[in-house]
């Protein structure tokens, strides 16, 4: 046991003392190492960080209050919620009854002897420096004790009196305002002072003012009614303080009332599944990740690991080879003085061990470092703010042993095969003549079969993802173990290559001990980069394809919804004046009850219109029995009569009728809808409709006005009709069905007045003479937004991929692996061939020639790795996409059988990134051989003849 402790002390001793002698070497290997211990560990302290405990979510959003209690809008009625207070439901069956609505007054629930806070939470557009902003309006008394923790203080102090207010430092920030300045409201006389700002930890990017209860939200509202203008509906709760807490028994007890409770004592002690009432009625229940999913999920995870130490351990694996062989004359001398193969192995892992527990220390700590750096820009970026810095001694423990063994498994092979060597051969530098093992190609043929297979079953006859990871994973290590010999196989080529291309080529070839485990190095980084970027080229295509614009290429739209078009002129003429406009066509809306509702608008005297689809043009597959409203439709069908109706027209479209606009032709020609008939309609005074379904056998459309949208919501839970008046017109329809954007029907102003319904002002769609640049929209979002309105502007510039950043991404990370993998084999080959440079001088070769043969040397490793790295990378890719096909066309197969009117067959391509093959298999290898050649020194140092 002593001896064995006392060479282990010995070979440490000794691979420190070289890993100082060869600093260059070993900051080479240590940086490999470290660089991934430095990523992981950075994200575990920032995961981990950023991962509230209960107790300061809690400190967040309920201060230093034992409760939250809020009305769930269910009149009263008893509830039973979820322990988070995330979810309710009422007590009792509402299948045949109306969903219960209403409010309800929870200061009456409270338990006795409680202390309660008002939080009421609305909106408003206020003036800025710039304009308007619309902000969301926040009344609580923040200078309660019992609202610590809600809003942090930055600067200034919080609001005493009723014109006073605080901002959180981003409504600062995009107000252009300060601690100081005085601050209106839209449509308010009153002023008020900002005389402090805040932040509120778990949103840093909300635009918010916290003004006294009372104190701008009701006169807000009083005086936007006044102004016939939408007011703002605020939403209050109540932070609740008791004596001992806030318990389970007490959040049932007020559920009975109707009022939901997040309690700080229930979610720092959460009841048993067994005590929640919600847990055991019908459709609930606990939800967790199956057995399978979990395992399926750590499967994965360990690949990815497993993946990463294999690509560390092949980079670094040649460095500590070279290291050995640079030192086989030390190791010669300690087996010449009594050491074994144990020792000689020792002395070669120690090396690993040594420059892992430096990897291990430098990439923790610099990780740390890094965490505490960022840590500011990530909370910014995140839009909250982290919690405390929670450091887990054993967690970054495990990540740094993972930098060990790391270092331990890439000096395995290199121990094993220093140990093998005679004494003699070690002491005067002989290689001997070595013949390549037939064992690890056999073995990498076996896998690569294997993986193929498992694979290509797991592609076309399940529908589990991981069969196919798990296959080309597999298949990606045979070819991994293939390397040497496909090393090998491309020496062939070497007889019909110039000088010095020849010897780079039968340099690798000679030495694949650090040859291969480069060029499998960059394999692997290859074919993940190929694999990822064929997967995503085929999904961008397939998303291409499924795009659905919202307007002709280069066209505009813009509507605004909301105090009855008041502002829509304005926003029509800035519109016009900044976009290089060709064709504007102004569309009204028609209104029902009062004009300042907007659209959507449920409140008191707001209604709305329905186009009345007729019977006959209803999907037979969707059309319910009045008398049976429960009853599925579609099981009135057999297989075959569901098959043959899903090619019926009417169950072809997605049963909308589309949005009727006022307009005349112009908006024709902006929508690129060409149809003289349809000019000819307008101006007879006929509505155009581009919805086959919306026309009856006598080329009627009909609409129903609805001027209670109560009523008419009860009766659409009840299965019947809503009331309101329905009016009938003429109606011409566009053959075709052409698309018009989500426009259903067109109506002119004139045809609309005659029938007697009211419109607003809505919007404006334009065509252009050319697509709007990104400095035109810039400077036209700002002029929009000095209007206060809610605008919503639609400019289609057509399909965007998202996917063209993360393919150069991607080429760019497998060209630094490629060139950084490739790097590292050429300067081990100048390191390992020092002695052939010196006689290729000696004979006369030119100085350019060790600048060339280090630049081939470079690319031929970096071309090796990409076309093998290329072949292996598509297979998983198309083998995802074929599962992905099958899935989805079992869903359109089970559509079809079940009637629910998918459409056309679902259209899964497979599309090879040749740009990004190209820039692999040409670009990455040539900038390797050229970053090569330039930094390499032409002229090799001169040196004093060993000793024999």
């Amino acid at each position: 046991m002593k001896s064995w402790y006392h060479s282990w002390v010995a070979a440490i001793r000794i691979a420190r003392r070289d890993a100082w002698r060869f600093k260059g070497r070993s900051f080479l290997v240590l940086a490999m190492i470290a660089l991934p211990i430095l990523g992981v560990s950075a994200a575990d302290l920032t995961l981990r960080s950023a991962d509230l405990s209960t107790e300061e979510s809690l400190e967040r959003k309920l201060g230093a209050a034992d409760a939250r209690v809020s009305d769930p809008g269910m009149g009263g009625t008893p509830i039973y919620q979820l322990p988070n207070g995330e979810s309710n439901a009422p007590v009792g069956n509402f299948d045949n009854k109306p969903w219960p609505e209403g409010s309800t007054d929870v200061r009456k629930a409270l338990p006795a002897g409680a202390k309660s806070l008002t939080d009421s939470t609305g909106a408003g557009k206020l003036h800025t420096a710039h304009g308007l902003l619309n902000t969301e309006i926040r009344e609580l008394n923040s200078s309660d004790p019992m609202t610590k923790g809600i809003m942090v203080m930055d600067r200034g102090r919080l609001p005493l009196k009723a014109d006073e207010v605080a901002a959180t430092t981003h409504f600062l920030e995009a107000s252009g305002l300060k601690v100081g300045s005085t601050l209106m409201a839209r449509g308010l006389d009153l002023k008020y002072t900002i005389v402090g700002a805040y932040e509120l930890p778990d949103a840093l990017e909300t635009d918010q003012v916290n003004a006294l209860p009372g104190a701008l939200l009701a006169p807000l509202n009083k005086a936007l009614e006044a102004a016939d203008l939408p007011g703002t509906e605020a939403t209050t709760t109540f932070l609740v303080d008791v004596s001992d807490g806030f318990t389970w028994n007490m959040v049932k007890e007020v559920n009975t009332k109707g009022v939901m409770v997040v309690s700080r004592a229930v979610l720092l002690d959460p009841p048993a599944d067994s005590e929640v009432p919600l847990y055991q009625t019908e459709g609930w229940g606990t939800y967790e990740n199956s057995a399978a999913a979990d395992a399926a999920a750590l499967a994965v995870a360990a690949t990815v690991i497993g993946l990463a130490m294999l690509e560390i351990c092949l980079l670094a694996g040649p460095a500590f080879a070279v290291g050995a062989r640079r030192s086989a004359r030390q190791l010669g001398l300690v087996g010449a003085n009594g050491g074994d193969r144990r020792h000689i192995r020792a002395i070669v892992l120690a090396s690993g061990l040594v420059i892992g527990v430096a990897a291990a220390v430098v990439g923790t700590v610099l990780g740390v470092v890094l965490t505490l750096a960022l840590q500011p820009v990530l909370e910014e970026s995140f839009g909250k703010r982290f919690g405390s810095f929670d450091v887990r001694p054993l967690e970054l423990l495990g990540i740094g042993l993972l930098a060990v063994l790391t270092g331990l498994m890439a000096a395995i092979v290199p121990a094993i095969t220093s140990s093998r060597q005679t004494v003699l051969a070690a002491l005067t530098g002989r290689r001997g003549v070595r013949r390549s093992s037939r064992v690890l190609p056999s073995i990498g043929l076996i896998a690569v079969a294997l993986g193929a297979t498992i694979a290509i079953y797991g592609s076309l006859m399940t529908d589990q993802f991981i069969v196919v990871a798990g296959g080309s994973a597999i298949a990606e290590l045979g070819v991994v173990a293939l390397t040497p010999a496909l090393v090998g196989l491309f020496g062939r080529i070497g007889s019909i290559l110039p000088l010095s291309p020849r010897l780079a080529l039968r340099d690798a070839v000679r030495n694949r001990g650090r040859t291969a485990p480069a060029v499998a190095a960059v394999l692997a980084a290859v074919a993940g980069t190929v694999a990822i970027a064929t997967y995503a080229a085929s999904q961008d295509a397939q998303s291409r394809a499924a795009y659905t614009p919202q307007l002709p290429h280069g066209a505009v739209s813009v509507m605004l919804d909301e105090a009855g078009g008041r502002d829509v002129p304005a926003v029509r003429a800035t519109v016009q004046k900044m976009l290089p406009i060709d064709v504007r066509a102004d569309v009204d809306r028609i209104s029902v009850g009062k004009t300042s509702c907007s659209m959507y608008d449920g409140g008191e005297g707001c209604g709305r219109y329905e186009v009345i689809v007729p019977r006959a043009n209803e999907c037979p597959l969707w059309v319910s029995d009045p008398a049976k409203p429960d009853e599925d439709p579609s099981e009135k069908f057999t297989l075959a009569e569901r098959r043959k109706l899903n090619d019926d027209w009417r169950c072809k479209t997605d049963g909308r009728s589309g949005e009727i606009l006022i307009g005349d032709a112009k908006l024709l020609k902006v929508l690129g809808i060409e149809d003289p008939a349809a000019e000819k309609a307008l101006a007879a005074g006929q509505m155009v409709s581009f919805v086959k379904a919306n026309v009856d056998k006598g080329g009627k459309v009909a609409i129903r006005l609805i001027t209670d949208n109560k009523a008419a919501d009860e009766a659409a839970n009840l299965g019947k009709e809503a009331p309101g008046e329905i009016k009938s017109f003429t109606a011409h329809e566009v053959a075709g069905a052409p698309d018009a954007y989500g426009v259903g029907l067109i109506m002119t102003p004139e045809a609309v007045k005659t029938a007697g319904l009211a419109t607003v002002p809505y919007g404006a769609y334009y065509s252009t003479d050319k697509l709007p640049s990104s400095e035109q929209r810039q400077r036209l979002d700002s002029e929009l937004d000095k209007t206060g309105s809610n605008v919503s502007l639609n400019i289609e510039d057509g399909y965007t991929s998202e996917n063209d950043i993360i393919l150069l991404a991607l080429t760019l990370f497998a060209g630094l692996v490629t060139i950084g993998a490739a790097g590292i084999a050429t300067g081990l080959a100048q390191a390992d061939a020092e002695a052939d440079l010196k006689t290729l001088a000696a004979v006369g070769a030119p100085p350019r020639v060790r600048r060339t043969l280090s630049g081939f040397q470079c690319g031929v490793v970096a071309a090796m790795g990409v076309v093998l790295g290329s072949a292996a990378g598509v297979l998983p890719a198309i083998g995802l996409r074929l599962t992905e096909r099958r899935q989805e066309m079992a869903f359109y197969e089970r559509a079809l059988d079940e009637g629910w009117g998918v459409g056309s067959m679902p259209h899964v391509p497979i599309l090879v990134p040749w740009g990004t093959l190209a820039a692999l298999l040409i670009a990455v290898p040539l900038g390797a051989a050229l970053l090569a050649a330039l930094v390499t020194r032409s002229r090799g140092s001169l040196s004093r003849r060993a000793a024999i």
